[in-house]
């Protein structure tokens, strides 16, 4: 039986190159493409793909947002994230919170398939590059150096949102919190990071490689 395989990627030639390269692959079945997060539960919703290939970085609702909600949604769907960078905790705690891997868009239609192959074997692929990066992370003498380490990961979806400029009410109803509560952690947030605002939130996200 074919792996159903269904594409989320704000750009459509992304999702054209990869829908026509895996339809041609033995053993897979392209069932669907969506342009960003909120389409993407609607996708999952109408056609229940096995493996989901999650564009990371898109507007409004972005793959790490999308991500936590399928899978709290769908725990039997595996997901693996595609992303410009590898760089940055959040391919780290992406892992811990269930994707079934994690891959950057330079890597090869092999290494995707793979990917997609483990994910729906139940299993986890991630590069040899970004499985070093994630044990030096780990056994880092000195954690303090990248900041975002610290947060919870409630934290980090509202940081997430904040740096893709959405308000606070928005967030708010996105989450199902009240605006207050996204305030609270908002302060929390700029605290905790040493910083004064949401441009120098973002700033130092990019820094780190939280976001591209």
């Amino acid at each position: 039986m074919n792996i159903r395989v269904a594409i989320v990627d704000d750009h459509s030639l992304i999702r054209m190159s990869l829908s026509r390269m895996l339809a041609d692959v033995p053993g897979l079945e392209v069932v669907g493409a969506a342009a960003s997060g909120e389409e993407a539960i609607q996708l999952v919703r109408e056609v229940q793909p096995q493996v989901l290939l999650m564009d990371l970085m898109m507007p409004g609702m972005g793959g790490h947002e999308a991500s936590l909600r399928l899978m709290k949604l769908w725990p039997e769907l595996r997901i693996v994230m595609l992303s410009v960078t590898e760089d940055g905790p959040l391919p780290g705690r992406l892992l811990d919170a269930g994707v079934a891997g994690y891959l950057t868009k330079g890597a090869h239609l092999d290494d995707v398939v793979t990917a997609i192959r483990r994910a729906a074997r139940g299993q986890r692929y991630v590069s040899p590059e970004l499985a070093q990066m994630l044990v030096l992370q780990k056994h880092a003498p000195d954690p303090a150096e990248n900041p975002f380490t610290t947060l919870s990961a409630r934290e980090m979806q509202v940081l997430m949102l904040l740096v893709s400029e959405k308000r606070v009410q928005d967030i708010a109803e996105q989450l199902f919190l009240s605006p207050k509560t996204i305030s609270t952690y908002r302060s929390r947030l700029l605290l905790k990071l040493g910083v004064d605002n949401d441009i120098a939130l973002a700033r130092l996200a990019l820094q780190h490689g939280v976001i591209a």
